[in-house]
């Protein structure tokens, strides 16, 4: 027996080298658009125009991102992102704070506290999960000009708000059906109510779905172009809108480092936690998939 499992030893060792290149070569084909952007972004305009987009700067500069986080306004040319960065900021914290915490709520009150008519409020949440949003424009600014919300951060907040529950609700939704409904009934009998059993017995083990609602949530919110565009002013808007009307300026000369530097920063944020929390996505998608 030990015969056989050396002689099979070293093809095992092959094969999973082989899978490892394998993932490394398409690692490495996935990441070449983000490898050209930053080289791109520390190059002089003269190295662009002359060299290949693989090339590496001769004279490598931080001046496109200089630029990129906050230029001048000069005619119809806009400024940097620098400003609508934090923008984005102000905007995403909150929608994704409310978005979650209610979500959790809908979640934990349609799988523990059954009521009349829970199917149905659910499946017209879930409905809505599958509206487009170019339906809802003009029902959405309508109600934002009603509520005095129109061109502002917090009319922002409140639109992201409202189709995040939609999928945060799912999401806890799913999650909780697989938590024991006999702690829930314990705790009724020890006369815990409403938010006491949510508090002590739901949010503790909520951690994954917690992760997963936060990730979705703040990657959809701050690549959000469509309702940042339709909903805010100009000192409103978030950094997807900024970095849109950066690239289109008409100036005669397009400056690619500038465009690669501000795309850079406009995607950070997203990046940034992906890398710090991916797997935990992950972890929390699984977590409530098998019961028991």
């Amino acid at each position: 027996m030990d015969n056989v499992i050396r002689r099979r030893t070293p093809g095992a060792r092959l094969a999973r080298a082989a899978l490892y290149a394998v993932l490394i070569v398409m690692a490495l084909f996935y990441l070449l658009p983000l490898l050209i952007m930053l080289l791109t972004s520390i190059k002089p305009l003269d190295e662009i125009g002359a060299g290949t987009l693989l090339a590496l700067p001769e004279h490598p500069t931080l001046a496109p991102w200089v630029n990129a986080w906050g230029e001048a306004c000069t005619g119809m040319r806009c400024e940097g992102v620098g400003g609508y960065f934090w923008n984005s900021f102000a905007i995403v914290i909150p929608a994704v704070a409310i978005s979650t915490v209610v979500g959790a709520l809908n979640g934990y009150a349609l799988t523990k506290w059954r009521f009349r008519g829970s199917e149905l409020v659910f499946a017209l949440m879930l409905f809505g999960c599958f509206i487009p949003f170019q339906v809802v424009l003009l029902p959405m600014a309508q109600t934002l000009g009603w509520l005095g919300l129109s061109s502002s951060r917090a009319g922002l907040v409140l639109v992201h708000v409202v189709f995040g529950i939609a999928f945060t609700t799912l999401f806890f939704r799913n999650f909780y059906v697989a938590v024991p409904s006999e702690l829930v009934s314990a705790a009724k009998l020890d006369g815990a109510g409403f938010f006491r059993i949510f508090w002590r017995i739901l949010l503790p083990v909520s951690a994954p779905i917690i992760v997963v609602s936060v990730i979705w949530q703040f990657t959809q919110i701050w690549n959000d172009f469509l309702f940042g565009v339709a909903f805010s002013a100009h000192d409103t808007q978030p950094v997807t809108v900024a970095l849109n009307n950066l690239v289109n300026t008409s100036t005669g000369v397009k400056e690619y480092n500038v465009n690669m530097a501000a795309a850079m920063i406009a995607a950070l944020p997203t990046l940034v936690v992906y890398v710090l929390a991916g797997k935990y996505f992950v972890r929390g998608l699984t977590a409530g998939s098998v019961k028991g």
